[in-house]
């Protein structure tokens, strides 16, 4: 709409704005006080306690107070806010005002309208205009309440603790003296929360030198017994050696050390390297397991070795029969013991691969052996060497079957590798107590053992429910007959 000179004048004069003159020094001075009493007077529309809730963020949309915002603001602000006030001096019209650059926003509305003068917190408005002539301010992100976070700098050890227990996002790097730093961590400590104790210590580890580090913690057992949980979780055992020795933990440092042989592929380097372990300051008891774990190696790489050979020739019948499946090397000594008995089970005891050579060198218990032997040589169904293995001669000469590890496992062993009837009902006979006896047999339909056991027991009853169990016309339900029909058993009532 196009109006008259004397309209303009009109619309200037009752205006409550004054127009830009030259004359007139002050004229911007009073605009920019005029726009400060225009916003300051929205503070009381606002509740200042929603603050906490809102996310703050500057024109380059990185969160204020974070550590990349704060670098970019640093170096913006030492050159702008000079440039900013020649600039102002120098100016003379209002076009020259609005060409000013638009430095980087490092407030949010909701501060200005709330006028913040309380130290460490956001310029209120009047700070702002009388330390650059002109700002940008970044709105606030309206976001879903379950999504906000303050990354406020102003927390307190406590508070910040508190913030990380609940998982809310918050930067430890204000913490820069080593006085809040420990303070920090006494403060989590203190809140008696594992994740948040961890949290805290990742960042001293990172912020802090070995030897402070250290040396602070020796003093700190919850926190120290963190820091050493966390480094076996990682797998940092450089740092962890480090640790132990400046801790003077000598047998901790030589068992982490012992530890690395875990990441030792080659059976050679791994002898060599459990050697060196032979002479570190273990206890007496981990002395001797370092001592048998260093021959155990050393004999499987010479079993290894032969039986290759040996299986590649395809001379010998039990490698031709039972192919290897696996290498021996690095097994357990019971998987190694089960080995030899089952393709070296009659070789001499001066061998290496001889299952007697082992039993003595390892000192293996009777029980122990016994039931590994048993396992290899009943899969192998050579019932003879299973027979062998539990005859005994006494002095006079005369033989008994003896199992250390009780003829009912005997039996549950020898079921599970398919036995015949027979071999089971003799060892089911040599269990000594008759209702484990007469279960097992039931169990496993040893129908003589069952039979027997019930006449012996003088149990009609249950004589007469087995009865019902066997075939029709068989020889079991015969001797059942003939049993019940013997007046020379008393039956009992």
């Amino acid at each position: 709409m196009n109006r008259t000179k004397g309209d303009e004048e009109e619309y200037w004069n009752s205006s409550k704005f004054k127009a830009f003159t030259f004359d007139d020094e002050d004229d911007e001075l009073s605009q920019l006080k005029e726009s400060k009493r225009a916003v300051n007077s929205l503070r009381d529309f606002v509740d200042d306690d929603d603050d906490d809730d809102l996310e703050r963020v500057s024109w380059s949309g990185e969160p204020v107070g974070s550590i990349s915002w704060s670098i970019k603001e640093t170096a913006g602000n030492s050159g702008s806010n000079q440039e900013g006030r020649e600039q102002l001096k120098s100016r003379n019209s209002f076009s020259s005002y609005a060409q000013l650059p638009k430095p980087t926003s490092t407030y949010s509305l909701s501060s200005f309208f709330r006028g913040r003068t309380r130290p460490g917190s956001f310029q209120s408005l009047s700070d702002a205009l009388s330390d650059t002539p002109a700002k940008s301010y970044a709105p606030e992100l309206g976001r879903p309440k379950g999504e906000y976070r303050d990354y406020s700098n102003d927390w307190s050890p406590s508070d910040t603790v508190r913030r990380l227990r609940k998982g809310k996002a918050c930067s430890l790097e204000r913490f820069r003296s080593l006085q809040d730093k420990l303070q920090l961590l006494e403060e989590a400590v203190s809140m008696h929360d594992g994740n948040v104790i961890t949290a805290v210590l990742i960042f001293l580890k990172r912020t802090l030198s070995k030897e402070i580090l250290f040396r602070e913690l020796e003093v700190r057992q919850v926190a120290l017994r963190h820091l050493i949980h966390f480094l076996k979780e990682i797998g940092d055992q450089k740092l962890l050696l480090d640790l132990f020795r400046f801790l003077d933990r000598t047998e901790e440092l030589a068992l982490s050390h012992y530890q690395e042989h875990l990441n030792i592929q080659d059976p050679e380097k791994r002898k060599e390297f459990l050697k060196t372990c032979i002479g570190l300051p273990f206890s007496a008891e981990d002395s001797a397991h370092i001592q048998d774990h260093y021959t155990l190696l050393e004999r499987q790489i010479i079993i290894e070795a032969n039986d290759r050979h040996l299986e590649s020739a395809g001379q010998t019948e039990i490698f031709r029969k039972h192919p290897r499946k696996a290498s021996i090397l690095n097994m357990p000594l019971v998987t190694t013991l089960f080995y030899s008995c089952f393709y070296h089970y009659t070789e001499a005891e001066g061998t290496f691969s001889s299952p007697v050579n082992l039993k003595k060198t390892f000192k293996i218990p009777d029980k122990q052996y016994v039931l590994t032997a048993l396992a290899a040589r009943a899969k192998l169904r050579a019932w003879h060497d299973v027979d062998a293995l539990f005859t005994t001669k006494n002095w006079l000469g005369y033989t008994k079957k003896r199992a250390p590890i009780g003829f009912h496992r005997v039996v549950e062993i020898l079921h599970k590798n398919s036995a015949p009837v027979q071999i089971l009902q003799e060892y089911v006979n040599l269990v000594e107590d008759a209702d484990t006896k007469l279960n097992l047999a039931t169990k496993f339909k040893c129908h003589d053992v069952v039979i027997d056991t019930c006449r012996d027991l003088k149990d009609r009853q249950q004589l007469l429910a087995y009865r019902s169990k066997v075939d029709k016309g068989s020889a079991e339900e015969e001797k059942i007959d003939a049993i019940l029909n013997s007046s020379q058993i008393r039956w009992k009532n």
